[in-house]
C-alpha cells in the first residue's frame, strides 16, 4: 500500500511516517497543497491523507482538483477541531472520512485500513485466493490455514499481486506501489523479490505467472 501524507506540521507528518512504515506501507510526505497536487497527477497512490491548512494550495483545493481530475482515490482529512465548517466543505468535495487534531496514532491507522478496504471495494481486512490469505490488518500470510513466513518486502508484493488477482501487473506499478520517492529499486531487484516470493507462496494451485516483458499475474491453475 502506498500512502501520501500531505502536512505542513514537519513533528506530526514525522509521527505519521515512522507509525505508518512500521504498518507495512510505502508512505511518502509533502509539506506544501502545491507538492501535493503536483504529486497526485504524477504517481499513484492507495490513500490520501490530507491536512487543510497547507501553504501555497489550500486542501480544499487539493481536493478540489483531485476530484475533477476524476480520481477515486481515498481521502482522509485532517483539521483543525473547530474547523467544523471546513470539514463539511471537505466532505461535500469528495473526503472520504476525516479526524481532528490531535488525534490517536492508533485510531488513525485504524481508519487507514478501512478507507483501504472501501478502496478495494471490500469490508475484509482479510484477501482470500484459492488456499492463500492475506491478513492486511496483522501483515501475515497463510496458504491452507499453515503461517508463511514473509519478508516485509515479500509481504507488500503479496497484497499488490492480491489486490489484483488475475490481472496483469507490470514491474512499473510494482515499483511505484511498493517504493517510497528516492527508494532505488530496478527491474532486476523485482524479478528477484517475485522468484523469492514464489518459492514460498507456489503450492497447489497458486501461481504467479509471469507475460514475458509486460509483468506478472497472481492466478488459479485450474484443475
Amino acid at each position: 500500500m502506498r500512502i501520501l501524507i500531505a502536512e505542513d506540521d514537519q513533528v506530526l507528518a514525522d509521527g505519521l511516517l515512522r507509525s505508518l512504515r512500521a504498518s507495512g506501507c510505502a508512505v511518502d510526505q509533502v509539506g506544501s497543497g502545491s507538492e501535493a497536487d503536483a504529486a497526485l497527477a504524477s504517481h499513484e497512490f492507495d490513500l490520501l491523507i490530507l491536512d487543510l491548512g497547507l501553504p501555497k494550495l489550500h486542501g480544499l483545493e487539493v481536493l478540489r482538483r483531485l476530484r475533477s481530475r476524476g480520481s477515486s482515490l481515498p481521502v482522509l482529512i485532517l483539521t483543525a477541531a473547530d474547523s467544523i465548517e471546513e470539514r463539511v466543505k471537505g466532505l461535500d468535495l469528495g473526503a472520504d472520512d476525516y479526524m481532528a487534531k490531535p488525534f490517536s496514532l492508533q485510531e488513525l491507522e485504524a481508519r487507514v485500513r478501512a478507507l483501504t478496504r472501501r478502496g478495494l471495494g471490500t469490508a475484509s481486512s482479510v484477501i482470500r485466493h484459492g488456499p492463500l490469505t492475506f491478513d492486511a490488518t496483522g501483515r501475515v500470510a497463510y496458504i491452507n490455514e499453515q503461517m508463511v513466513e514473509l519478508s516485509a518486502r515479500e509481504l507488500s508484493l503479496l497484497e499488490v499481486l492480491l489486490q489484483r488477482a488475475g490481472r496483469l501487473v507490470s514491474k512499473d506499478q510494482l515499483v511505484e506501489r511498493l517504493c517510497e520517492w528516492g527508494e532505488e529499486v530496478s527491474n532486476n531487484a523485482i524479478e528477484v523479490y517475485i522468484h523469492r516470493l514464489r518459492k514460498k507462496i507456489e503450492q497447489g494451485p497458486i501461481r504467479i505467472a509471469t507475460v514475458r516483458g509486460l509483468g506478472y499475474c497472481l492466478e488459479k491453475i485450474p484443475g
